[in-house]
């Protein structure tokens, strides 16, 4: 029997979740089709595991670090096994609010099998056959496997089976030095391993000075790092060699993160007409297809890789279906976290995006975080505090290096959505002491010095000597 919904949605990650509870709350009959676990990469190898797990380096690293506080303590040891089900209790807890009963509590039909187009109105999943008015493609993405010679002989993880692991290496080579890379390589060097991390550069879509201050602190922290590409892998008498341009490391356990790739295989996409690569699945501004009424969003795009712009995705592309009139799925105002000790956190343009496309005609101002109050109490003095803004004071960008970077950036999202300038940021009261105040005194900064050295400012100036 053929089963009739307003709308099928395929993949039960991030942008799955949000877009089903949207439509169910919308009244919408509501399918929603995963083919292995709700909660999708976030939850199970992604964004909650990982965190749970620099959570646990990082006490590793403040117990080492307690004497420096006058605090005594035994240096620390890991059980990995104990670490390993700290992370799964914390899984557990976040599926529990998005388990299929949960869901289906909501009205929310949840059909855990795989998903594959019979044709452009017909989906089959599992025993079942579902047509729809609309459908919607959330399958997000996997880990590439990176082109290394040799590596077909070697043992690797990737970020799908680092969180299993039950013993703590000796030596751990990482090889890739984007978010994934960085935040596993510290936190197993706080857990106690030797990482050697192999990568052209550090966060190398972030500013330059973000890749110099992680690699100075990752480096006092005791990791090695080789700047250069990894170009082949072999393994001897139980010991992994990775080669690359500027050296060679040896471990016993290899991790690789070097991207994501769009999950469309197995989806039968055209027998549904839906045009799609290997690069993702093409949708214009409303997020549909070149099939009028299936739409796609999040990570399966291509796209960016984040967990909260698959849920806003996914969000909008339930509205532009279900609701009349549309909304663009795009934006240039994307928020990102990569979640090392200190955090690096961007939204917006960099400095180089800005010149490129409106040449000197900009300013850039920068702020320490060793000049800000409550770095200097926590000794967490590293980073800085980078804002790009037009010559009137309209803000581009800003990149912020420092612990809870991920919290503070949300203020300069909000005024770039607001199109506000940077001395609006300077008129708001911040609280002190806060790492949030190297953005008030960033922008107090340039706001004084933009009045100084305009007309009015020049005036007053005269006036003040005058009354002197």
């Amino acid at each position: 029997m053929t089963e009739h919904f307003d709308i099928v949605i395929i993949g039960a990650g991030s942008g799955g979740l949000t877009a089903a509870g949207f439509a169910a709350q919308l009244g919408a009959r509501v399918a929603l089709v995963e083919k292995h676990r709700i909660g999708g990469d976030c939850t199970w190898t992604g964004c909650v595991p990982s965190k749970a797990l620099l959570k646990a380096a990082k006490v590793a690293h403040e117990v080492r670090q307690a004497g420096h506080y006058g605090i005594v303590a035994e240096p620390p040891r890991t059980d990995m096994a104990q670490v390993r089900a700290y992370v799964r209790s914390v899984i557990d807890e976040i599926y529990a609010h998005e388990a299929p009963d949960e869901l289906r509590r909501s009205g929310i039909d949840v059909i855990l099998a795989p998903g594959r187009f019979l044709d452009a109105q017909t989906l089959a999943a599992g025993e079942r056959t579902l047509t729809a008015r609309y459908f919607l493609i959330c399958t997000g993405a996997h880990p590439v496997r990176p082109d290394l010679a040799g590596l077909d002989e070697v043992p690797f993880l990737t970020y799908e089976t680092i969180f299993d692991l039950d013993e703590l290496p000796r030596r751990m080579i990482v090889v890739g030095g984007g978010p994934i890379g960085c935040e596993m390589a510290q936190a197993f060097q706080r857990l106690g391993a030797q990482v050697i991390l192999v990568a052209e550069r550090l966060l190398p879509k972030e500013e330059p000075e973000v890749s110099q201050t992680l690699r100075t602190v990752f480096e006092r922290e005791g990791m090695q790092f080789i700047p250069g590409r990894a170009r082949a892998a072999s393994r001897q008498h139980g010991t992994i060699r990775v080669e690359s341009e500027a050296g060679t490391a040896e471990g016993d356990l290899l991790f690789i993160a070097t991207g994501r790739r769009p999950n469309i295989a197995g989806l039968d996409l055209d027998r549904a007409g839906v045009q799609a690569d290997a690069r993702g699945i093409p949708v214009d501004t409303s997020l549909r297809t070149n099939v009028k009424h299936i739409f796609a969003a999040g990570d399966v795009l291509g796209g960016h890789q984040f967990t909260h712009f698959a849920g806003w995705q996914a969000f909008l592309a339930v509205r532009n279906a279900l609701l009349l009139g549309s909304t663009t799925g795009f934006t240039d105002i994307v928020p990102w976290v990569t979640f090392t000790d200190p955090e690096v956190a961007h939204v917006g343009m960099t400095e180089a995006q800005a010149r490129a496309r409106y040449g000197d005609t900009l300013k850039v101002s920068r702020w320490k975080m060793s000049r800000t109050d409550r770095a200097v109490c926590d000794a967490d003095t590293d980073g800085f505090l980078k804002v790009i803004s037009r010559s009137d004071g309209t803000l581009l960008g800003a990149t912020m290096v420092a612990p809870r970077a991920g919290e503070a950036i949300t203020e300069f999202t909000l005024a770039l959505n607001h199109r506000l300038k940077v001395t609006d940021v300077a008129n708001a009261i911040h609280a002190y002491p806060t790492y949030s105040t190297a953005a008030q005194q960033l922008a107090a900064g340039v706001a004084v010095e933009n009045f100084l050295t305009g007309t009015a400012g020049k005036v007053i100036q005269s006036l003040s000597k005058i009354m002197r």
